[in-house]
């Protein structure tokens, strides 16, 4: 999937995690930011790993989120 590369990870995860948590949904634009930003590791601040963005994957799961388009 070439396009995922495209995306460059220059977002805050943690606001970006509390965003989904509230509203119980994540968009394909959402999880591919998270999962890009999460994977280059490259940019993640010690605030988006306290964030702890595998209880988004963990909440998707269970069928706590729900996965939009």
């Amino acid at each position: 999937m070439a396009w995922l590369t495209q995306i460059k990870p220059s977002i805050a995860v943690k606001p970006l995690i509390d965003q989904i948590i509230t509203t119980g949904v994540m968009s394909r634009k959402d999880h591919v930011q998270l999962t890009s930003t999460i994977l280059s590791d490259q940019r993640l601040t010690d605030a988006d790993r306290r964030g702890n963005p595998t209880v988004i994957f963990d909440y998707i799961q269970i069928g706590r989120l729900k996965l939009i388009d």
